[in-house]
């Protein structure tokens, strides 16, 4: 077992455990810690914890000091100077006719480095501006590009379910997520029904999957003949959450349709109209559209294993 203590870089930031030597510190508390880019600013959200030996990842980096109230002082006034050196540099990025997007600014809580955030559809060649922004703020500067999920988690906002964006509360990394994940929790294979803010793949699909997967285990398929009181039908739909089905009978030449808990029917012939690999949306656009972001997807699961 290690004695830790958890800290973030930022408020939506993701939890790093480091060793807090003799130090006793209290959640909330401002840190100085060391990491591998020199001396970082943080704030403790998990005070003093022991932790099992495989949860935490060698060398474990040490908090330096608690902040002083200088260098929070420090640190306040150059938070207030990022809104400035945001605008000062989107008017270099016109100048020099960049294609990129600019999203954050962001000094280092001493101001010895700028940071900026942007994003773009390529690679951006920015030595020049660079050169520009050292020479305006008298620090150093660093570019710093991020995809669009990064992009819509620093700028934040609601979900289509009304609360905030899992990205902005609570979730810390970001993992591939496909469009099979969608067809498997029932949800429409309609682009705009199951893509975020960021005009991704929703992350809710990937973390809510394994929920799904478990239950799907226990209940027929679609297009599988079953057994219940009211006789033999077909299953047309299944409730997974719920673990209702849907079954379809034909009588007297007629269809009708009647719901049951899942333990309540017997499943005499499996489907074998189901197909879990094969993807239907419900138009060619739909289609085109759901094979873009599948490739989309693809190609930033690959930028995240090479940085």
């Amino acid at each position: 077992m290690k004695q830790v203590v958890g800290i973030k870089f930022k408020e939506t930031g993701k939890v790093y455990y480091f060793d807090l030597g003799d130090l006793k510190l209290r959640e909330g508390l401002h840190v100085i810690v060391d990491t591998a880019m020199g001396e970082e600013y943080a704030i403790v959200t998990v005070p003093n914890k022991e932790v099992e030996d495989s949860e935490v990842t060698e060398p474990l980096k040490k908090v330096v000091r608690v902040a002083s109230y200088k260098e929070r002082k420090v640190r306040e006034d150059f938070k207030k100077k990022e809104k400035e050196a945001f605008d000062k540099c989107l008017e270099q990025i016109k100048q020099y006719d960049l294609p990129m997007k600019l999203i954050e600014a962001e000094y280092k809580y001493d101001g010895s480095k700028l940071t900026f955030y942007f994003s773009s559809e390529k690679r951006i060649d920015f030595r020049e501006l660079v050169k520009s922004l050292a020479a305006i703020f008298k620090t150093r500067i660093e570019m710093r590009q991020i995809g669009v999920r990064d992009e819509v988690k620093r700028l934040g906002g609601n979900g289509i379910c009304g609360r905030e964006l899992c990205c902005c509360s609570f979730l810390r990394n970001f993992e591939t997520v496909s469009i099979k994940m969608a067809k498997e929790q029932n949800m429409s294979l309609n682009p705009s029904k199951i893509s975020g803010n960021c005009g991704r793949l929703m992350c809710c699909l990937k973390y809510e999957h394994n929920v799904y997967c478990d239950k799907l285990k226990g209940l027929p398929k679609i297009g599988a003949e079953v057994k219940t009181q009211d006789g033999i039908g077909e299953v047309s739909a299944v409730e997974t959450l719920k673990e209702m089905v849907r079954v379809k009978f034909r009588e007297n030449g007629e269809t009708f349709f009647k719901k049951y808990n899942a333990k309540d029917v017997v499943v005499i012939k499996d489907s074998n109209k189901h197909d879990d690999d094969k993807i239907e949306p419900e138009n060619e656009e739909d289609l085109k559209e759901l094979e873009k972001l599948e490739n989309l997807e693809k190609e930033e699961k690959a930028n995240r294993e090479n940085k």
